[in-house]
């Protein structure tokens, strides 16, 4: 089967969505939507605080809507990576203009750190910023389109964290979590998947509060492949073989786990890159990403943008 390049996925969800709100007068025309640019010109960038007044540190996301004439666009979530306690979203301000010009509606957020904030403030940090998209849906006339979430290294191990708990009934779904934080899909670069696999070292006892020894079942908890299950977000990954900070068995596991549960997912190994570098380098993989939203998020697509349950 031939799939949809990225640029006509976009037209297909938003030609559907058109179809389920005809007579809505603000709607771009079906027979124009193919012609529909989302270059810079048409960009809308806002910088907005979503978390609430009590929390204990102001967050941000920087919001770029590539079309506000368009309706029901899909949403991109990214988040950074950094040992959870250093960078900035600003890492991925490329990636997010990136998916903008592919017509995807982009939220790139900052997160708590450690070791001031620890394990799981982070994941907390982002459960709030779902909910918080999906109360602006309305604004940026998206109520019905899917949702991507894409994390590199400790924003990978956060995105794929919140996809697996999100619905389920683990203590990590209280109170932020719920079914609105699962994702449809999820693009995960570097993932440090299993947590345990670290007895101890700088930045994961900064995050988890000290060695494995102490604290073996936060070790278990803060894993995302302890909490795979059959309704586990498609999953496409990307992997340094030369990945020294994380190793590739993080990677190469967690697709095994995947499998085993009948998850779609794809494992790009990247040869010669090591962890750094295969963000540096990341070309092939995200073309490989679009391959994977085209191929997997379709279907999903064309339910949610018609109303379906």
């Amino acid at each position: 089967m031939k799939f949809l390049a990225l640029p006509a996925l976009i037209a297909l969800i938003t030609l559907s969505a058109c179809k389920s709100f005809q007579g809505t007068n603000s709607l771009v025309l079906p027979d124009t939507m193919a012609q529909q640019k989302f270059q810079k010109s048409s960009w809308t960038r806002t910088t907005s605080v979503y978390t609430p007044d009590h929390w204990p540190e102001s967050l941000v996301a920087e919001v770029i809507h590539p079309n506000a004439s368009i309706h029901n666009l899909p949403i991109m979530l990214l988040v950074h990576g950094g040992g959870w306690q250093r960078r900035s979203y600003e890492d991925m301000q490329p990636l997010a203009e990136h998916w903008a010009k592919q017509g995807f509606i982009t939220v790139n957020i900052a997160y708590r750190f450690a070791p001031e904030y620890q394990f799981p403030a982070q994941l907390h940090d982002a459960q709030l910023a779902m909910h918080w998209i999906d109360s602006k849906r309305a604004e940026w006339n998206s109520p019905y389109s899917p949702l991507v979430a894409f994390g590199f290294s400790s924003g990978a191990h956060l995105v794929s964290l919140m996809g697996n708990v999100a619905g389920q009934h683990s203590e990590l779904v209280r109170p932020y979590g719920g079914s609105i934080t699962r994702p449809n899909l999820v693009i995960l670069g570097g993932l440090p998947s299993d947590l345990q696999k670290w007895d101890r070292g700088r930045l994961i006892e900064d995050f988890l509060g000290g060695p494995r020894a102490e604290f073996p079942e936060r070790y278990a908890l803060a894993s995302p492949i302890t909490h795979i299950h059959a309704n586990t977000p498609p999953t496409f990954m990307f992997h340094g073989r030369l990945d020294r900070l994380v190793p590739p068995d993080h990677a190469t596991d967690y697709y095994e786990a995947l499998q085993h549960q009948r998850i779609p997912v794809e494992l790009k190994m990247l040869s010669l890159k090591g962890h750094v570098t295969s963000f540096i380098f990341r070309g092939s993989s995200i073309r490989a990403a679009e391959e994977f939203i085209n191929t997997h998020l379709n279907n999903r697509i064309t339910d949610d943008v018609i109303g379906v349950k």
